[in-house]
């Protein structure tokens, strides 16, 4: 073998190798081949920071392999992504590999085609250490705040938490941000529009005109006011204004502007972007996708030139090239683009056609010709009401240019407006004035948060997507559609020369797929900004991105600058030990109860906040509840408090026999007069109407939902167990269910479950045809405790007692327990 090439992702190899010919080998390290030892810190504080590497269990037989290939080959080439993961990729081969770094060929490219693959062997270099030392600083820092902030966490408020440099700071983000909008008081004012008609010499409708008057009404009795005079007022066309104007494409895509605007125009998570990207690199479709440059190369400009006038005509085409506002921001990368722009349309999946399609509209929009436009405005004067008017907008596109390509989804200011000159009569059609009320802050989705993170220099390209999916999965944020609640509105209608008045109600404050923190997310926030203010401060986490941007530019040695971050963070480490778990986990008194006197706190425990009537003392047991879906630990009153006791609720009893038989037979059903209790767990309230027979309380407070409602929940509950049951196998374990997205088999044995493809007919499926599906299907996950079939009870929380008679054999094992947690969440 003459030349070996080494890549990260073997569907890369596949490619490259077929780009280069016979005389080269092509194989994958699958990412990362090492990682900082997984045992202890796993870096020399002492020695420089030294960091400590070993060969990840799951690559030493690739290690291996690669090994043998190296001796074989004459000339090693490092292909790995050309970012600074990628860089240290590289450098980890050669250690692992015991080749030379000062002489082993390296090589990048942004994208997988033949002539960037040939160019850049080429033009081969060495591995550049300042790119990998900056890795190294942001992999070193981050697990020393991981490995020393997250067991304090642990011991001063509940295990299994997790510090990091970015994540806490988004944490920090989004909780912020709801407790802006807890606090907001709304407003309210009046908003006038309508529509009005345009009158010919002899007063006759000619055309119809939208209208609203721009300064609002603070009170329902102005609007009334104003509406009644302008039903006895002379309107006419007071001045008309058209003034050209034009709309510039966007620059093409970078990493975060296309996780942006997949998740606006096609409802993509951030992690579900970047995983068919790199689909989309790895099969040589689309140049790199970790990037925060806007630059294209003269070959892209020059390519996108030629498809343009040919796709659309040469004064389509106007040759651009963007500068990217961030100062540290790669140019010589480029931004994300298709590495053909001749080629419209792609085979494969329908989610990797869509974002195909959004990157090849969005780069080639850049190289076109601005949109032009006429704009209009005209004003409407009132007789009777001199100094106030009515306006119109409207806008009219010329040219379409780059929209012909790629439409901003930019609100217009209105369609053409109808012909008209100054002086022209006016009649009201219909006028209201409706009750707008103010609304808080947004929440964050995923792309807002991304574009938020990104404005304050917090992370990189490559840490928006992990970072945001880290959050969730550490359940410090939940994403998550919520219904809005009903609102009532005042509208005040002018027509036919008369003033209506009606109360209407509206669904305010629906939310779709937000991020919510959790309960522990406010308190591990407050912790932090109390003790460990540098981790989450803003500006503090930006100027360590431009420290690790200056050590990748050479201007910053490493290790004095993590040494300068350690010598300020330890010793607030060490004193974050005298903090009481009282005082970490923000316990609050509530008062006191009013029939018993008992102190009443509300907490935080593992299963999430709860409040507890009692202190415990003179060995009297407190008693526990769970806090309400929707209720918060740091504005809940004692009122709402006292109500959580109420549960577990008699709600009453069955009234008849109720049953429904699935297609196997099975009869799924409650006898007249079983008892229904209303319960409170923690994955929110539900009835429990028989032994392990549970139907969640949805849409109905616990405290209150009658019997009708409660039994009807139950039947709906019960229908739908027995609708689940699609197709039964009799004396086998294989039965075909209905799942949330249609039909799949199932093995109630093995827990195993194989899909059904959407156009397939689940009834038709064999016995055999099941079997073998299941047993190519993957193992089923392991599951924690969240899986816990049956939801506990209001007091099954703290269980404080039961963790008091741990005897002392069993401590030792606690403990490497323990260990072992601190070590996963130190990673």
């Amino acid at each position: 073998m003459t030349n070996l090439v080494i890549v990260e992702s073997p569907a890369k190899a596949k490619t490259i190798e077929k780009y280069l010919g016979k005389d080269f080998t092509v194989r994958s390290s699958y990412g990362h081949i090492r990682d900082i030892q997984k045992k202890g810190m796993g870096i020399d504080l002492q020695n420089g920071f030294e960091p400590q590497y070993e060969v990840s269990a799951d690559k030493k037989k690739n290690v291996t392999e690669l090994k043998k290939l190296t001796k074989t080959a004459e000339t090693v080439w490092l292909a790995t992504d050309e970012d600074r993961e990628g860089e240290a990729i590289a450098w980890h081969l050669a250690e692992a590999l015991n080749l030379d770094i000062k002489t082993t060929k390296r090589i990048v490219f942004h994208e997988i085609t033949k002539p960037a693959i040939q160019a850049a062997i080429a033009a081969p270099r060495t591995v550049d250490m300042d790119l990998v030392n900056a890795q190294q600083a942001r992999r070193i820092l981050d697990r020393i705040v991981g490995f020393e902030l997250s067991p304090i966490l642990w011991k001063k408020i509940r295990t299994g938490l997790s510090a990091g440099r970015v994540q806490s700071v988004a944490v920090r983000l989004i909780v912020e941000r709801e407790r802006e909008i807890d606090a907001f008081e709304s407003s309210y004012v009046f908003r006038v529009q309508g529509l009005l008609q345009l009158l010919d010499a002899a007063g006759k409708p000619t055309g119809n005109l939208e209208v609203k008057r721009t300064a609002t009404f603070e009170t329902e009795a102005e609007a009334q006011a104003f509406l009644e005079a302008v039903a006895q007022a002379n309107l006419s066309v007071m001045s008309l204004e058209e003034k050209p104007a034009k709309r510039s494409p966007k620059a093409p895509f970078t990493t975060s502007t296309l996780q942006q605007e997949a998740a606006s125009k096609l409802g993509f998570s951030v992690k579900q972007t970047m995983t068919i990207a790199q689909r989309l690199y790895e099969s040589g479709k689309i140049t790199y996708m970790r990037t925060d440059s806007v630059n294209l190369s003269e070959l892209a400009i020059a390519q996108a030139k030629e498809v343009i006038s040919k796709e659309y005509g040469a004064d389509y085409s106007h040759p651009r090239r963007y500068k990217t506002k961030q100062a540290d921001a790669q140019e010589a990368h480029e931004a994300i683009r298709p590495t053909d722009f001749g080629m419209k349309d792609i085979t494969g999946e329908r989610n990797e056609q869509r974002l195909y399609q959004l990157i090849w509209r969005r780069a080639l929009a850049s190289q076109m010709s601005d949109a032009t436009l006429m704009r209009t405005t005209v004003e409407i004067a009132i007789d009777n009401l001199p100094g106030d008017k009515f306006t119109a907008k409207g806008e009219v596109v010329t040219f379409e240019g780059f929209l012909k390509a790629y439409d901003l989804d930019d609100d217009a200011e209105g369609g053409l407006l109808p012909p008209m000159h100054i002086g022209q009569a006016l009649q009201v059609a219909e006028l209201s004035a409706r009750q707008s009320y103010s609304r808080p802050p947004a929440r964050y989705n995923e792309a807002s948060l991304v574009r938020t993170l990104e404005e304050m220099g917090i992370g990189r390209p490559s840490t928006y997507a992990p970072t945001i999916d880290t959050v969730q999965q550490r359940g410090y944020v939940v994403k998550e559609d919520r219904e809005g609640k009903p609102r009532d509105y005042r509208l005040l209608t002018l027509q036919d020369g008369q003033v209506s008045a009606e109360t209407l109600t509206e669904m305010a404050g629906s939310e779709k797929n937000k991020l919510f923190p959790t309960d522990i997310a406010g308190i591990v926030t407050n912790f932090l900004t109390k003790h460990f203010d540098d981790v989450v401060d803003y500006q503090f986490t930006a100027k360590v991105e431009d420290k690790f941007d200056q050590i990748a530019q050479g201007k910053v040695e490493w290790r004095a600058m993590l040494d300068e971050f350690y010598r300020h963070f330890h010793p607030r480490v060490e004193a974050a030990e005298d903090v009481s778990r009282e005082e970490a986990g923000q316990a609050r008194l509530l008062g006191s109860h009013p029939e018993n006197g008992k102190p009443m706190y509300v907490k935080i425990g593992r299963f999430g906040p709860y409040v507890q009537i009692g202190d415990g003392e003179n060995d009297e047991k407190p008693v526990f509840a769970s806090l309400m879906p929707g209720q918060k630990m740091d504005v809940i009153s004692l009122d709402e408090a006292l109500e959580l006791f109420k549960l577990p609720r008699d709600v009453g009893e069955i009234p008849e026999d109720f049953s429904a038989t699935a297609v196997d037979g099975t009869v799924f059903g409650v006898k007249k007069g079983q008892k229904i209790m209303a319960k409170q767990g923690p994955f929110g309230p539900y009835l429990e109407y028989g032994p392990k027979q549970y139907a969640p309380i949805k849409g109905f407070d616990p405290i209150s939902i009658p019997l009708e409602d409660a039994v009807a929940l139950i039947e709906a509950k019960i229908q739908a167990d027995a609708e689940k049951i699609v197709k039964t196998f009799p004396g086998t374990n294989v039965q075909i269910l209905k799942g949330r997205w249609g039909p799949y088999i199932t093995d109630l044995v093995t827990k195993k479950n194989a899909k059904i493809a959407k156009d397939e007919d689940a009834l038709a499926l064999s016995l055999e045809e099941c079997e073998k599906r299941l047993e190519e299907a993957p193992e089923p996950k392991k599951r924690g405790r969240a899986a816990a079939k049956k939801p506990a009870v209001k007091d099954a929380e703290p269980k404080k007692a039961a963790a008091k008679k741990t005897t002392a054999k069993k401590a030792p094992a606690k403990k490497a327990a323990a260990k072992t947690t601190r070590k996963k969440a130190a990673e």
